[in-house]
């Protein structure tokens, strides 16, 4: 037995396992004593308690608990509590935000009602992508003055200025055009609201005024670009697009109009309805898994839109009369349901002209009510059709727009936003709108290591002025960023054992997934989980969550 002592930590469970592979009458031969396989049972039971305890680290992970065993307890917590708890915490962090856009609203609004405009107005600011540039002689750049910019641990420490805000314009914006600069002198009015938003509620993070002029103010102070923000700019909107793709439009008007499109995209939100149609000599849904419906333009869709955009070919002869029937059908049908934006409905034509005969199409499906707005984009330097698609959006409450080039369809393509938002103006609708999640751009270019993802409040500005009321003057948006990091924040701090009937899980309306913040992750999408009361009003048959 002295070879025993030179076997290796895994020679007892190899001798074992031979043992067992060996048959039946060769173990029966053998004839090895009880006590040797208890031994050997001994053995290996010892080797393998070694071997896990050693690459397991259970001693370490036992020490930690023994070390925080006094400041540990259990305590028994009812689920629903927590969560009202938590929705009202929620509830009143989300409440400060509106709040504070809403001092910019009646702050930006009074500024505009006591500013008279000037056309020859002459006015420095601090423009994002100058400020602190010099030229050859060690001067500052015009608009580009002295502009402090300081790291900010609650902005991901990027160089901000907490004291002042600066503007950002568009390329093709002129800096010095009359209407941008009554604009900023008008704004100026929001520095203090700023500063004073921020020192009430430090969570807060950038705060926006967006003019309808085309210029952006934002808070703090930084340089460089930023987005802009629209979908307050109006209430819901079910949208067909309807673009020509007959062969005249080959080349680049082909292009002016995949981009009038992408343009037209961008101005959505969760809250709108949009599909697209193209026409030649017959008419086509680019995406035919939507046929004869309206989706949710949510981010997912969007994006599936401008990909289908990007394969569209020019051929055949334009036919819109076809197009214009489909269109009216799909936003009649989906007001009929009640379903939809249960607002706003308009068509988007894009073509390069139009000469059938359309006016029966308006007869029959929406004059004289007109409850479908018209909006015409007609693409290219042509103007011999422009009569005819002027018409077509002069009598279906619309708005008529050229588009010759690129530079030209951001701008063209908001006007409609204007028509649609004159409603709201005149009834003083001051609609909150919170957008869907999305990442912080600033954080994103910065390369930041926590990129944060965000949603935005938002309110549309008005003109308060007596002559321009009935006008339906939209000056612009303002709002402000929430960190989703700060609702998490809101969470309650509890390591919860769920029932097996528990329910930590939600689904919400529009396909949305939602996760109970008492759970580490979702279920497989399109499945239902049961109910428990403690923790969840949620019955797995009900779309509605009682937070």
């Amino acid at each position: 037995m002295a070879g025993a002592c030179r076997m290796g930590p895994w020679a007892v469970p190899w001798m074992m396992l031979c043992l067992l592979c060996l048959p039946p009458w060769a173990r029966a031969q053998t004839k090895i004593p009880l006590e040797t396989v208890k031994s050997w049972a001994d053995a290996f039971g010892g080797e393998l308690y070694s071997i896990v305890t050693k690459y397991s680290g259970s001693l370490l992970l036992q020490k930690k608990y023994k070390d925080v065993e006094p400041t540990l307890k259990i305590k028994e917590v009812d689920g629903l509590e927590l969560v009202k708890k938590f929705s009202e915490q929620m509830e009143s962090m989300l409440r400060r935000k509106v709040e504070a856009v809403e001092r910019l609203v009646e702050a930006a609004e009074d500024a505009d009602l006591n500013h008279e405009y000037n056309s020859s107005l002459e006015f420095d600011y601090y423009n994002s992508l100058l400020i602190n540039d010099k030229d050859e002689n060690d001067n500052y750049v015009e608009l580009g003055d002295e502009f402090i910019l300081e790291p900010n641990e609650h902005f991901n420490n990027l160089l901000v200025n907490t004291t002042y805000s600066d503007i950002q314009l568009p390329t093709n914006v002129y800096n010095k055009d009359p209407a941008i600069l009554n604009g900023v002198y008008m704004s100026e009015a929001l520095n203090p609201i700023f500063v004073d938003n921020f020192e009430r509620d430090p969570t807060l993070t950038w705060q926006y005024f967006g003019s309808s002029t085309g210029f952006f103010r934002l808070y703090p102070g930084k340089t460089g670009d930023s987005s802009m923000y629209i979908q307050a700019a109006t209430s819901p909107k079910d949208i067909v697009i309807i673009v020509d793709v007959s062969g005249s439009m080959k080349g680049l008007r082909m292009t002016i109009a995949k981009h009038t499109i992408v343009t037209i995209l961008d101005t959505l939100g969760e809250n709108d309805f949009v599909n697209i149609i193209a026409y030649n000599d017959y008419v086509h849904f680019i995406e035919p898994c939507f046929k004869g419906i309206l989706v949710q333009a949510d981010r997912d869709n969007r994006e599936h839109f401008k990909q289908l955009v990007e394969e569209l070919q020019a051929k055949g002869v334009g036919t819109v009369s076809k197009a214009l029937t489909e269109s009216f059908k799909i936003l009649r049908e989906f007001r009929d349901a009640g379903q939809g934006g249960l607002c706003n409905q308009a068509i988007m034509l894009i073509t390069d002209g139009a000469v059938e005969d359309y006016e029966a199409v308006f007869e029959k499906y929406n004059w004289p009510d007109r409850k479908v707005r018209v909006f015409t984009y007609l693409i290219g330097r042509e103007v011999t059709f422009a009569p005819n698609v002027k018409w077509i959006a002069c009598n279906n409450k619309g708005y008529y727009t050229q588009i010759s080039t690129l530079a030209d369809v951001q701008e063209n393509v908001m006007e409609y936003l204007h028509v649609l938002s004159r409603p709201m103006v005149i009834n003083h609708d001051h609609d909150i709108i919170w957008t869907e999640a999305y990442m912080d751009s600033a954080l994103f270019a910065s390369q930041a290591q926590s990129l944060l993802l965000m949603t935005t409040v938002a309110m549309p500005v008005f003109s308060k002025k007596n002559e321009t009321r009935s006008h339906g003057i939209l000056l612009g948006v303002v709002g402000s960023d929430v960190p989703l990091r700060e609702l998490l924040k809101l969470a309650p701090r509890y390591k919860v054992r769920l029932r097996s009937s528990g329910c930590p899980w939600l689904r919400l309306p529009e396909h949305q997934q939602r996760l109970h913040p008492l759970t580490p992750r979702p279920p497989p999408f399109g499945t239902w989980g049961c109910a428990s009361e403690t923790l969840c009003c949620l019955e797995h048959r009900d779309l509605q969550c009682c937070f």
